[in-house]
């Protein structure tokens, strides 16, 4: 059975690539902030590119934090991507100024230290060996990043599943926590890399 998804429209992100990598992999795409329809899909993905206070004044506007926090209490599959992964966060800092996140995950977004921002690019990422996004794809897989902050810390449930990337820093490329997941990275930019990520997370929806 095709599985269903909506890829959450806020007001942000790459809304029909996401939608085109998505149907490239299999999936019945609809993009739309409608709750029931967010609800109701076998997975939920959350763009997002820009500014985190930007995301996060878009996303309250069609309740999508609680849409978020609703399906992962019922065990429903989240996939956030890049800003979309930020906004999982309890907190964003930029500029000097803090927003506060859907709070799924303790901790902060925060500026990433390198001396050349953004970080814009292909990268390797390090996960973890009992990884499902990252099962079957090499080591020296390398996925698409443009952003200039990131999660450096996790503090959330120990039994996560992390991978790591570095620039010039150590940040959080990927988590995998229960039914939510998110990457830092933009899988519908990353090639057959991404699509393989993607089709990786369409397999764990059934």
């Amino acid at each position: 059975m095709t599985p269903k998804v909506v890829v959450l429209d806020y007001g942000s992100g790459n809304l029909r690539s996401a939608q085109r990598a998505l149907q490239r992999v299999g999936a019945d795409v609809e993009v739309t902030a409608d709750a029931d329809a967010a609800h109701n899909a076998d997975g939920l993905v959350v763009p997002g590119v820009g500014a985190f206070e930007a995301c996060m004044t878009g996303l309250r506007k069609i309740s999508g934090d609680q849409i978020i926090a609703d399906r992962v209490a019922a065990g429903r599959p989240v996939l956030g991507v890049c800003v979309g992964m930020q906004i999982l966060f309890a907190r964003g800092v930029e500029f000097g100024m803090e927003t506060t996140g859907c709070g799924q995950w303790p901790g902060a977004v925060i500026r990433l230290d390198a001396p050349v921002i953004p970080h814009m690019g292909w990268n390797v990422v390090d996960a973890p060996p009992r990884s499902r996004l990252f099962n079957g794809i090499d080591a020296t897989t390398r996925f698409y990043f443009v952003h200039s902050y990131a999660a450096q810390q996790w503090q959330g449930n120990p039994e996560a599943l992390l991978t790591w990337a570095t620039h010039h820093v150590p940040f959080l490329a990927a988590v995998e926590d229960g039914p939510l997941s998110a990457t830092q990275f933009h899988p519908e930019k990353s090639g057959d890399a991404g699509a393989a990520l993607l089709a990786n997370w369409l397999e764990a929806l059934g």
